[in-house]
């Protein structure tokens, strides 16, 4: 499970993250900037060729990616740059919210990216009620995330910006996916199903 869901974050974030970073300390912001969008072009490209299913989360993070680019090489500023990512949890937050009405609401379809559920679970009454409600607290998370990112971008140098809300983000994601995890067995305990992580059990 951990190995299914480090992938995606790997893809989408860190590694892409880590590229820019690397680049843009070396050779400036412009390299930093072609170094990030390389990468999840390439990792959109080889699922595409190997016939892969491309990740909601990956495709997301590319094309908002692609805005933050090039507003970053338009404006050559590494403060707008960062903005966007700030901005987008504003967006994100939203997005969260205007879909809890919808059937499978934003957050169930991004779950599958990260843990496969199977469709007997997540067409169950219950579980469908477990992620519409389970939406606000990532809301929330996301709204407090980019109060907190702002503050950080508005005060402090990119280096330390890429530090402080590197770490203060993760560590509210950690906190939301505790959260979110007991909340998900409390939710199928109330209906006497047992979560059992693993190859399905022979018959």
């Amino acid at each position: 499970m951990l190995r299914h869901a480090g992938i995606p974050l790997l893809e989408s974030t860190l590694i892409p993250l880590a590229l820019f970073w690397v680049l843009f300390t070396q050779a400036g912001f412009d390299a930093g900037l072609y170094a990030a969008l390389g990468w999840s072009g390439l990792a959109i490209g080889r699922r595409l060729v190997m016939r892969q299913r491309v990740p909601v989360v990956l495709l997301m993070s590319t094309m908002l990616l692609v805005v933050r680019t090039v507003v970053g090489l338009w404006t050559g500023s590494a403060f707008l740059y960062f903005l966007q990512p700030t901005v987008q949890n504003f967006v994100f937050a939203v997005a969260l919210l205007v879909t809890l009405g919808f059937e499978r609401p934003l957050l169930a379809k991004l779950a599958d990216d990260f843990c496969p559920f199977p469709e007997a679970l997540t067409g169950h009454p219950r579980i469908k009620r477990f992620f519409k409600r389970v939406s606000l607290l990532w809301a929330c998370v996301f709204l407090v995330n980019g109060a907190t990112t702002l503050a950080v971008l508005a005060t402090q140098t990119v280096g330390n910006y890429l530090v402080v809300s590197t770490a203060g983000s993760y560590s509210m994601v950690a906190l939301g996916i505790g959260l979110s995890l007991w909340w998900f067995r409390r939710s199928l305990a109330g209906e006497g199903i047992r979560l059992r992580i693993g190859a399905p059990a022979a018959a």
